[in-house]
């Protein structure tokens, strides 16, 4: 069992609480001392008497008071003797209570002597347990670290033999395992010759049909480009050229109309301006739709059937100043893209040299777009 090792505290309690009783005690032995020393009785007066002898009186007065003055003078020693007396009992009494003193001094001071003594002793007693005590410590624990490098040693040495086992099996299973591995490895690398071979041919295979169907699409791809391109071409050209002969057809009908007016009589001319300014607004249509349609962007929701209607307020310079949807074809994509090629029109310069009364339809008039229309 391991004692603790008392600290220096409790090595110094018991020698310190000896000396202070011893103190204590001596201290109390004094003042019984000096509470029963005796007391001393008062110092007498000493009674000095003068005697004067006075010429005038009588043989028998002198001699009373000689026998006075003698009488008085045995009192007077013997009460010099009795105080002589008393004051050298009270002289031996002081020297009696020094010489009381110093024995209590000397006594006091062989007991502090004494006490220090067993303090010291004490002390000693007390070191020499406490190192006693450090020397049983350190034993203990020399002999509890060399049980525990013994053990500790035995347990290494123990654990040394389990991981020599343990390596020596793991080696032995190592060598199994790379065995095995040697032997998978062997087997998969001829299944992989033999699938890699198998799967170039397939590779191959399918690589041929793919280059083939490739071929086969780009050509077809080039083909249909090829063919709509064409078909384009064909269309722009017969676009344009329906457009030279409508606007050829509509100046010669304009000319016509204008020489049978000049030639015919007033009611002839009349009707002719009337069926000219009919014409000449159908003509004014179709520049706006063809001017709508060469501006037009095609949203991906237009479909045929689409219907939308616009108001469109224009200038007498042929400038469009302004375009409103008044009946929509529940498309908004639309309705905008119809607004905005209307708006892209700008101005028509064509407009600018007709009449105030010719002009008048198209302050602001409304026109119906479809899908067809814009797509002239």
């Amino acid at each position: 069992m391991r004692h603790r090792e008392p600290s220096a505290s409790e090595s110094y309690y018991w020698p310190t609480v000896w000396a202070v009783a011893l103190h204590v005690l001596i201290f109390g032995l004094l003042f019984v001392s000096f509470a029963m020393t005796p007391d001393l009785p008062q110092a007498k007066p000493i009674v000095q008497a003068t005697l004067y002898q006075l010429k005038s009186k009588s043989q028998a007065t002198e001699q009373t008071n000689q026998k006075l003055a003698g009488e008085a003078k045995k009192s007077a020693a013997r009460q010099t003797e009795v105080e002589q007396m008393e004051q050298k009992k009270v002289e031996q009494e002081e020297i009696k209570a020094a010489q009381e003193q110093k024995k209590a001094d000397a006594a006091q001071k062989a007991e502090e002597a004494k006490a220090a003594d067993a303090a010291k002793k004490a002390d000693a007693d007390s070191k020499a347990a406490a190192k006693a005590a450090d020397d049983a410590k350190k034993a203990d624990d020399a002999k509890k670290a060399d049980d525990a490098k013994k053990a500790a040693d035995a347990k290494k040495a123990e654990q040394a033999d389990i991981a020599k086992k343990k390596a020596e099996e793991e080696e032995e299973k190592k060598e199994a395992a790379e065995e095995a591995k040697k032997q998978a490895a062997d087997d998969a690398k001829k299944k992989a010759a033999e699938d890699a071979k198998k799967q170039a041919a397939e590779d191959a295979k399918k690589q041929a049909a793919e280059e083939a169907k490739e071929a086969a699409a780009s050509a077809a791809a080039d083909a249909k480009k090829k063919a709509a391109e064409d078909a384009k071409k064909t269309a722009d050209a017969a676009k344009k050229k329906a457009q030279d002969a409508a606007r050829k057809s509509a100046e010669e009908k304009k000319a016509q109309a204008l020489a049978d007016l000049l030639s015919d009589k007033p009611e002839r001319q009349q009707a002719l301006a009337d069926e000219q300014g009919d014409q000449t607004a159908g003509n004014y249509d179709d520049l706006i739709r063809s001017r709508a349609a060469e501006g037009w962007t095609r949203p991906p929701s237009a479909r045929k059937g689409m219907s939308v209607q616009l108001q469109i307020n224009m200038l007498p310079d042929g400038t469009v100043t302004s375009v409103k949807v008044i009946r929509s074809s529940n498309d908004a994509a639309y309705d905008a893209s119809a607004v905005a090629a209307v708006k892209n029109i700008g101005r028509l310069t064509e407009m600018q040299g007709l009449k105030p009364n010719e002009f008048n339809p198209y302050r602001s008039f409304k026109m119906t777009f479809t899908p067809e229309d814009l797509a002239l």
